[in-house]
């Protein structure tokens, strides 16, 4: 795990979510983890990729949302992110 200050000491590299509604796919199981639920084994998803899929779902083009910080302009899904269109019906 990880003892540097990156997050909390507990699964930084895989986690699980329940979404429901708004566009979402019913009954999909979307990826895995390793045998010990540590890392991704199979379809892994960026913080990134979700916050696209969520804000389409919401009908907000991610390309479009930004906020300035520091006198720069970000997106909250960074600059090479992409909607997983395979969790939206």
């Amino acid at each position: 795990m990880v003892e540097n200050g990156d997050g909390r000491n507990h699964q930084p590299k895989a986690f699980t979510m329940w979404m429901a509604g708004g566009g979402v796919r019913g009954g999909l199981t979307y990826g895995s983890t390793d045998d010990f639920g540590y890392a991704p084994a199979e379809n892994p998803v960026h913080m990134h990729d979700l916050h696209a899929t969520v804000l389409h779902a919401l009908g907000l083009d991610h390309e479009r949302l930004t906020f300035r910080h520091a006198g720069c302009d970000f997106r909250l899904t960074d600059v090479f992110r992409n909607i997983v269109n395979a969790v939206l019906a």
